[in-house]
């Protein structure tokens, strides 16, 4: 356990090649650190260096490092890369070596902070794992929340690399066993696209949310053939999809994602419930399979799903209808009245020869 708020130099501070706010893509490519530096320095730093400008880096701010050699580095910065990445171009800019207007209108006439570059305060762990359990908390059910894929990468990394199980992550972390569990599920789908030969998986990653919201549908579930790998412990659920479904998994890929020559059919997190429904219907199916730039609304009615919407539009008319009856009469003279019944009336009409009702 950490004992006491120490104070380094800026240069003995690595940032976090696992930073999950990197991407995954960015973790496979071993970057060194000037690359990791280029891809956070636009990251909304501006309004972090101004406050270092104004009152210094306060105590209470603390980074959280871990000792975890990196080139000439001891220190890794596991929590903080943001204040370390600002401290940087701040420190660039007043070297000259910066050349945004933003950043060196920023520090015009304001002199370099004495000592700021070199008593960074930080707080020393001995490894990833002492410091798991603050970032579950702060980044997965906290205020300053991951996007949705790093969370999943997160919740993955507890489980792949430490073995712990749904619950044990639960407790770790402060979310939901069920949420937890269909994190990893996705997160081991999200691989398993990028594994399968002939899927096009660049754009899952960007819309996570909506492949980990379609695993609460139980139509999803049973078109993918997954619906035993929930329940069980995550040990069993490293390939979620089975071989002879993956032709089925390219295309649910296509349908809610897309590829570089067609757009997904489902354009936002709202519509998977639809999706869902029309992946439960042969005809749905049939018509998303044959035709090739599909539309969601049309298979969707093709697949049933406006019967509920029919049921509850007729029901309504019908009550309202009867409760009109009981005061109509004292409006028989009524112009107005008399045209919108003439129009209810041939609509009734219709829907008695449409259904065919004697």
């Amino acid at each position: 356990m950490p004992s006491k708020i120490e104070y380094t130099k800026l240069d003995a501070i690595a940032l976090d090649p696992l930073n999950p706010r990197l991407g995954r893509t960015a973790h496979s490519k071993d970057l060194a650190q000037d690359q990791i530096y280029d891809l956070m320095k636009d990251w909304s730093l501006e309004e972090l260096a101004t406050s270092f400008l104004e009152s210094g880096f306060w105590p209470h701010e603390a980074v959280l490092c871990i000792e975890e050699k990196i080139g000439d580095k001891d220190l890794v910065v596991v929590e903080g890369n943001r204040r370390i990445a600002a401290l940087m171009r701040l420190r660039k800019t007043y070297a000259g070596e910066e050349t945004s207007r933003k950043w060196l209108e920023m520090i015009e006439g304001v002199p370099q902070p004495a000592g700021l570059f070199d008593d960074v305060p930080f707080i020393r762990y001995a490894d990833r794992g002492e410091v798991d359990a603050f970032l579950g908390f702060r980044h997965v059910t906290g205020i300053k929340e991951w996007a949705p894929p790093e969370k999943a990468q997160f919740i993955a990394k507890l489980i792949d690399d430490k073995g712990l199980t749904y619950r044990e992550v639960m407790r770790k972390i402060g979310s939901k066993t069920d949420t937890v569990e269909r994190n990893y599920i996705a997160y081991r789908i999200l691989v398993q696209m990028e594994e399968t030969e002939g899927l096009d998986a660049k754009e899952v990653e960007n819309r996570f949310s909506v492949l980990f919201l379609s695993l609460r549908s139980k139509n999803v579930q049973k078109f993918l053939g997954i619906e035993g790998k929930f329940g069980i412990e995550p040990k069993d659920v490293k390939n979620p999809v089975e071989d002879e479904n993956l032709d089925k998994l390219k295309e649910f890929s296509l349908w809610l994602f897309g590829d570089q020559e067609t757009a997904p059919i489902v354009p936002d997190s709202r519509e998977v419930d639809r999706f869902a429904r029309v992946l439960a219907s042969t005809e749905g199916l049939d018509y998303l399979r044959s035709v090739r730039r599909p539309s969601l609304e049309k298979a969707f009615i093709i697949a049933g799903g406006d019967q509920e919407q029919v049921y509850d539009l007729i029901s309504t008319a019908a009550y309202n209808l009867q409760e009109a009856l009981s005061s109509i009469h004292l409006y028989k003279d009524d112009e107005k009245l008399l045209a919108i019944s003439k129009r209810m009336i041939a609509n009734a009409d219709q829907i008695r020869k449409t259904l065919e009702i004697e």
